[in-house]
């Protein structure tokens, strides 16, 4: 039997090549529609831009499906005729395309020429942050929280009206479910934007006040309070996102979509974190940096206290850092954890801390041998300020290595000095 259905070359239709990519499909469908939209062509040519409008969606329809796509390229038009033996069958569904890609709700102008139903759309996600402590992502959180969503109405099953009354067309959009708006895109620039009716949630169809549902008065949803869990796991890090699949708001033909939250991590006082590994500052004193140490250093995120021994006979340097293996945050899924890096600060005696000559002469003693000697032909007596400001150094005469350095070459033109014009 020969095929009733009309034979198109739908990669000419989006004006693409055969070996277009499915992102190339995409775009040139956005184009195209937009280009032959019905909204936007004079009335004396709307029917012709309808026409061309279904050619362009039916396209897009048929070649976005990569399985689709190959019966078209096996068979031709004639593997969507249901007479065929193809299993093509059925017409795109126009309404279903455009919200998926414009977002756009159903009762668009020309319908979907009686094409079968489309499958239920998705619903947007609801994205949130959510403010999370280094301890909690070291120990792992479980967090409860009450959400309050709309839901399908339970009385009148998402359809907004009495049972057996009918809705009539939307005044507002006309029954297209959708209006055209203003929307700024700069300074005195505007452009023309397709919405979704507010008034009829992009349905095209209102229900008289009398014939409206009296538990959600229309509006086709109610809100509802929830209990919902999220759990932040050990070793979870800022960024990362925890989904609550379909806990999004319900809309009527839609799939719900997802809560998501993305974790933001708290500034921490004592700890600083870098992937799996943490670092710290570690205050020891002058005779801990000379003779060793053994106490607890600092209290952990999970609140053990962490305990170092440093033998004498090792000094510690200024800026010396200690890695202890196995303190740092854990691994997701696993029992390891990585690393803990404490950075030393020596904290010196205050002026003034003993007036005991004995002390200085036992300290001068022991430490004599670390003073360089310097040789010199003649020795000055002089006096000195300990409380000096080091900014001050150069200030006076205005030469650029003030305060111990050059400035920015960057702020002189090739890094010469710029004379002032008189």
């Amino acid at each position: 039997m020969a095929s009733s259905v009309e034979e198109i070359d739908l990669y000419a239709v989006l004006g693409i090549e055969r070996s277009s990519s499915q992102n190339d499909i995409k775009k040139a469908y956005r184009k195209a529609a937009l280009l032959h939209h019905p909204d936007k062509a004079p009335a004396d040519q709307r029917e012709e831009a309808e026409i061309k409008f279904k050619e362009v969606s039916q396209a897009y329809e048929i070649l976005q499906d990569e399985q689709k796509r190959h019966l078209y390229d096996q068979h031709g038009m004639a593997a969507f005729d249901p007479h065929s033996g193809h299993g093509g069958g059925g017409g795109p569904d126009l309404d279903d395309i455009l919200a998926q890609m414009f977002g756009m709700g159903g009762g668009m102008s020309g319908g979907s020429g009686g094409g079968r139903p489309g499958r239920p759309r998705r619903g947007q996600n609801e994205e949130q942050k959510y403010q999370v402590t280094l301890e909690e992502l070291y120990k792992g959180k479980t967090v409860k929280f009450a959400s309050t969503k709309n839901i399908i109405c339970t009385h009148c099953k998402g359809t907004g009206g009495k049972e057996k009354a009918r809705a009539g067309t939307c005044e507002r959009c006309k029954g297209q479910g959708a209006t055209i708006g203003l929307r700024s895109v700069g300074p005195g620039l505007v452009t023309q934007e397709r919405m979704v009716c507010d008034p009829c949630s992009g349905t095209g169809k209102m229900f008289k006040e009398k014939d409206r549902c009296k538990k959600c008065k229309g509006k086709r949803t109610t809100s509802e309070k929830k209990v919902l869990e999220i759990y932040i796991p050990r070793g979870a890090r800022e960024g990362e996102r925890i989904t609550l699949e379909g806990e999004a708001d319900q809309v009527p033909d839609q799939t719900p979509g997802d809560i998501v939250f993305t974790l933001v991590e708290d500034e921490h006082d004592i700890f600083q974190r870098a992937g799996d590994d943490l670092t710290a500052e570690l205050n020891v004193t002058l005779a801990e940096a000379l003779t060793g140490f053994s106490r607890v250093v600092l209290k952990h995120l999970d609140g053990r206290g962490i305990s170092i021994t440093h033998p004498p006979g090792k000094v510690i340097q200024p800026d010396q850092v200690l890695m202890v293996k196995g303190e740092g945050m854990p691994l997701k899924k696993s029992d390891q954890k990585g690393d803990l890096y404490l950075r030393i600060k020596i904290i010196f005696p205050e002026s003034g801390w003993t007036e005991d000559a004995a002390t200085f002469a036992t300290l001068n003693t022991l430490l004599a041998d670390e003073i360089p000697k310097i040789e010199a032909t003649e020795v000055d007596e002089v006096e000195f300020d300990s409380d000096a400001d080091f900014e001050e150094f150069g200030a006076n005469p205005g030469d650029p290595r003030a305060g111990g350095g050059w400035e920015d070459d960057d702020d002189d033109e090739g890094g010469q000095p710029q004379c002032q014009q008189q």
